[in-house]
């Protein structure tokens, strides 16, 4: 049973999308000709050392080469703005529905867990373009009419590149609003001092920004209907107005593996070259 447990029900022959107590029951049921109740399926999964945990995806497209790539070109990125005086900024989008989003909530036992909804529309929603630093905290953030497009996502490095002076390096996914004739001619700007990287396919993991989303969902917009897109959207400016005060905990929560192994490429770097204040970028790259 804990061989079974540890994939998918389908492995075994059950038709169920995920385990249960009713599932592991089925199978003991199956395979040993055996009838338990649903206290002692639970039990067993306990003993055996099961927990619930909710998932994460594995992203089954992702390239692990150029993931590996990515990083040491983000560790360089990293040595070359230091150097530099640039700043990094990793940036997304993402979309709040007026109608309830639902998570995991306290009640007390015996009662159900239940949110009241006035089922908005679909198109009652609040769409936002965010961009975050790592290295000082800063998060700036842009609401969007509509969909995201090339216009959308110009207007947005246009406003990031307002907000502050000097080289910037914006790292994104390779999403259709980020291409197009608009964002072409965009980056013909004379001086505009600003470097676009493409992350990796199948790579949302290795986007801080998508922390921020995470954060909204869940002080935002967690088991509340808002019945109006210009509701969710008071709710969620609020939110980034108070990131301001944020700085530490933002740098604290959207760390992500990628920055975790671009330290040690650094360390290791800083280490064979014997200096602690530079870093040789053409070891890192190689």
């Amino acid at each position: 049973m804990k061989a079974a447990v540890q994939a998918a029900p389908s492995g075994v022959g059950l038709d169920l999308a995920k385990w249960t107590w009713k599932g592991v029951r089925q199978f003991v049921q199956e395979r040993f000709d055996c009838l338990l109740s649903s206290r002692t399926c639970l039990n067993y999964l306990h003993r055996l050392g099961f927990v619930v945990k909710r998932p994460k995806k594995r992203l089954c497209k992702a390239n692990a080469e150029k993931r590996a790539a990515f990083v040491r070109e983000y560790a360089v990125l990293r040595a070359e703005a230091h150097l530099s005086g640039a700043k990094i900024f990793f940036v997304d989008e993402a979309h709040f529905r007026a109608d309830v989003e639902l998570r995991s909530q306290w009640v007390l036992r015996g009662e159900p867990a239940l949110v009241d909804s006035t089922s908005p529309r679909l198109g009652e929603k609040a769409t936002y373009y965010s961009a975050i630093c790592l290295e000082s905290g800063e998060v700036l953030a842009m609401p969007v009419e509509g969909n995201t497009t090339a216009e959308t996502s110009v207007a947005f490095l246009k406003l990031l590149r307002e907000k502050y002076s000097g080289l910037l390096i914006v790292i994104w996914d390779n999403g259709p609003a980020h291409r197009g004739e608009a964002m072409r001619t965009y980056l013909t700007t004379p001086n505009l001092q600003l470097r676009l990287v493409a992350l990796p396919g199948y790579s949302p993991d290795f986007n801080p920004d998508e922390a921020i989303w995470d954060w909204v969902r869940e002080e935002v917009t967690a088991n509340t209907c808002f019945g109006t897109a210009i509701k969710v959207r008071e709710k969620v400016d609020a939110f980034f107005v108070g990131l301001v005060a944020r700085a530490a905990e933002v740098m604290q929560r959207c760390r992500r593996e990628l920055q975790a192994q671009a330290d040690q490429l650094l360390l290791a770097a800083s280490q064979v070259s014997g200096e602690t204040n530079h870093v040789d970028l053409i070891l890192l790259s190689v």
